[in-house]
């Protein structure tokens, strides 16, 4: 049983206390209990047993960081076990000790105090204050004042400790908040993805089979084929769909930037890092991170991303601890990755991480039957945007649509029909002239001859015949792309419910 404390060690302690309490950032705290321990034990050494150690041997301190003591062969392990204080006046002697701490630090361990840091959450830890200055031993006294100094110390490394888990989801909402910030910034403004040939046949399969296995997926295709709107529809249909989704192209930063902006950095780090910020990898834990044009990542960082993959950890950018982290990555390239692994441009390691799981979304100009669908979908959300009328695009300026290559893919598509709509008139379908030249003297390819004869229906059907197979193919997209939900897709089209209704009635869609 501890002896009762003196009254000038219960006025130290109560002193001590409150200074240990005015501390809620768990880094400043842990020096100043180390510091003061130290200094009011006559200590020549104090140690939280291992992740914190006094900083007088820096040596020393880091080889106690990565040392791991079993339980069951230390004294430590006897205060977390019995949960009372422990006075030795010589470690050696006592056949709990654990000497490969001497071995690895270089230091004698004589006379040594041991107490549990105890919360309402049970043991937390322990703090040991290790050889007297000058020689001799610890007291009872001296064991009564540790024992009675931890409980101040447990409280307030809990205290501190509920802090940082506030603060990181701070920081965790903060960094998602901004990341989704940036993707509405820079989406696509189409909603779902458009294809009814055979070459997405294969992507939606595909992307079924993803979304159903926490594999790594690389989602591969030429720049404005829809690749985060595929990474977005895997993530949203798995088992993930309630975590984040977050995305970063990693083409965008620079490499210590891209470091940061994936893992963290602590305050200091670099000039500009005023504060301790999470990465986009622990803000979407339990989600999923899109990295997007993953190939023009710089060497140093493949490495440190094959790291994350391989372990499940992150280390901020000035720190030294990993954290662990549960996130699936996808992520897509316009490059092919193979070449670049062949010219040892690309980690072939990561590349293998990466690829497990490839999907490759085909150019649109493979995918020619597509297009009246995606233009029609694009006008109908620009006319909205513009607050116009717009019936239709006419059959001539369809067949200049599918004619064209776009080497810009969907998203060229759409800014071709956003510029026709701002030309149009209110009231007035889209027509050659509202085309740019360039679409308008698209060439005489066979293959868009084809593509042209098959989906503007050129074959003497007459017109109200094709507007309505039109409506009823893209009807039944749109809903498709609803999960079948009459009131969202009426949404989706323009339209009343009744009015879907109705049409879905006339074409045979129920």
């Amino acid at each position: 049983m501890s002896r009762p404390l003196h009254t000038d060690r219960l006025q130290l302690l109560y002193e001590l206390g409150c200074a240990f309490a005015g501390q809620i950032e768990l880094d400043e705290l842990i020096p100043l209990v180390m510091a003061k321990c130290r200094d009011v034990l006559d200590a020549d050494t104090n140690e939280f047993v291992f992740p914190y150690v006094a900083e007088q041997n820096p040596e020393a301190a880091a080889r106690l960081a990565g040392l791991r003591v079993p339980a069951d062969r230390s004294i430590a392990g006897a205060v977390v076990r019995d949960g009372r204080p422990i006075r030795v006046d010589d470690a050696h002697t006592d056949s709990r000790f654990f000497t490969d701490v001497d071995h690895q630090t270089g230091v004698r361990t004589g006379s040594l105090l041991a107490a549990p840091l105890r919360t309402r959450h049970g043991t937390i830890g322990v703090i040991e204050v290790v050889n007297r200055r000058g020689g001799g031993t610890f007291t009872d006294d001296d064991l009564a004042f540790l024992d009675a100094l931890a409980g101040s110390v447990a409280v307030a490394i809990d205290n501190a400790r509920l802090y940082e888990r506030v603060k990181l989801s701070e920081e965790r909402l903060r960094t998602q908040v901004s990341a989704l910030r940036r993707d509405l910034a820079r989406r696509d403004r189409f909603t779902e993805i458009v294809g009814t040939g055979p070459g997405m046949a294969d992507v939606f399969r595909l992307m079924e089979s993803a979304a159903a296995s926490p594999i790594t997926v690389l989602i591969e295709g030429e720049t404005g084929t829809g690749k985060e709107l595929v990474a977005k529809a895997i993530h949203r249909e798995s088992r993930r769909a309630d975590g984040p989704f977050l995305a970063v192209n990693c083409a965008a930063f620079q490499e210590t930037l891209l470091e940061s902006e994936l893992f963290g950095h602590r305050r200091g780090a670099f000039t500009g890092a005023l504060q301790d910020r999470q990465g986009l990898f622990e803000a979407a834990e339990k989600g999923t991170i899109f990295l997007d044009e993953v190939g023009e990542m710089p060497a140093a960082m493949q490495a440190k991303l094959l790291r994350v993959l391989a372990q499940g950890e992150v280390v901020p950018v000035g720190d030294t601890r990993p954290r662990t982290v549960d996130v699936r990555v996808i992520s897509a390239t316009n490059r092919n990755l193979a070449g670049e692994v062949a010219e040892q441009h690309f980690r072939e390691d990561l590349y293998y991480r990466l690829g497990a799981f490839p999907i490759h979304l085909p150019a649109l100009r493979t995918r020619r039957e597509d297009v009246p669908l995606l233009a029609q979908g694009f006008m109908a959300s620009a006319a909205d945007r513009n607050r116009k009328r717009i019936p239709g695009i006419e059959p001539p300026a369809v067949e200049r649509l599918v004619r064209f290559d776009w080497p810009g893919n969907v998203r060229e598509l759409r800014n071709e029909i956003e510029r026709a709509v701002a030309l149009a008139r209110d009231g007035e379908a889209i027509g050659l002239a509202h085309l740019s030249a360039r679409v308008r003297e698209a060439g005489d390819d066979p293959a868009a001859t084809a593509a042209v004869s098959a989906t503007v229906a050129m074959d003497g059907t007459s017109l109200l015949r094709a507007r309505s197979a039109f409506e009823a193919r893209y009807i039944t997209e749109v809903l498709r792309q609803q999960g079948g939900n009459v009131s969202r897709a009426a949404r989706a089209l323009g339209l009343s419910r009744v009015m879907l209704q109705r049409k879905m009635k006339a074409y045979g869609l129920r």
